[in-house]
């Protein structure tokens, strides 16, 4: 009788003891986020080391959110590398247009823009990519609408010569930056007051990142989620990539 009550006292220990293994779920990246198992190892869809379902909980709640500004003539890769790697960082992203009218980028590719400058939500991270950039840097309503979104914005990135319509909002002045490289002097003439480096991936000024032309935006994004979310998830998602040309630290950090 004694044995058999110890053994009735056991079993919800053993039970408890059970349930503190947790559920294991994939970080925010996609459909497979419902997904739950029962012990740890590696997301069979995406590739992603999965993680207590507890410690995702907030991130899911509330991931960082991307703003992409596309116009007409926006290189492809400019803003599809950064897409795909922020997109494997779990980061919410949106595409913003002029209008809600399709984009033609790269003069082959139409994209259909989520909003327009209208009803686009506000973002943590503002981006802008390369290309024929005064169609946006030469819009007073496109900078006017860029300006007005400043007080909510906590980072902005750009890709190529996205570092000239940065610069048409006075977001780049008297900071150090760069852009693709054949338009270095050129964004040095649009703003003088800044310091524009040539020969370097990224220079990260703490809100502003700005990137060289086209591939190094994949640097200046996988630094970007470095940065946020740790170099671990970079490293990882460059390798889920496949981009082997990512090498922590090889772009320029501004100390203020």
């Amino acid at each position: 009788m004694k044995h058999l009550f110890i053994l009735l006292l056991c079993i919800p220990l053993w039970g408890m003891a059970q349930q503190k293994g947790g559920d294991y779920v994939c970080p925010p990246c996609g459909p497979c986020d419902t997904i739950v198992y029962h012990k740890p190892g590696v997301c069979p869809h995406c590739g992603m080391t999965l993680v207590l379902r507890d410690s995702t909980t907030a991130s899911q709640q509330s991931p960082l959110s991307i703003c992409f500004y596309l116009y007409n003539g926006t290189e492809v890769l400019d803003f599809a590398g950064p897409l795909e790697v922020f997109s494997y960082a779990g980061f919410k992203i949106f595409t913003v247009g002029k209008t809600k009218a399709p984009v033609t980028v790269q003069g082959v590719l139409k994209v259909n823009p989520d909003y327009s400058i209208q009803d686009a939500p506000p973002a943590d991270i503002f981006a802008i990519f390369g290309g024929d950039d005064d169609v946006a840097a030469d819009d007073p309503e496109v900078i006017s609408w860029i300006k007005s979104r400043d007080a909510g914005t906590k980072i902005y990135f750009s890709v190529c010569t996205g570092a000239f319509v940065l610069g048409r909002a006075g977001l780049l002045d008297n900071l150090t930056v760069t852009t693709f490289h054949n338009s270095i002097r050129s964004l040095q003439k649009a703003v003088p007051s800044a310091k524009v480096m040539d020969n370097v991936r990224y220079v990260d000024n703490g809100r502003v990142i700005t990137t060289a032309g086209i591939s190094a935006g994949i640097d200046g994004a996988l630094h970007l989620v470095a940065k946020l979310k740790g170099e671990a998830e970079a490293l990882r998602i460059a390798r889920h990539m496949e981009y082997d040309k990512y090498i922590p630290g090889q772009g320029l950090v501004v100390k203020h």
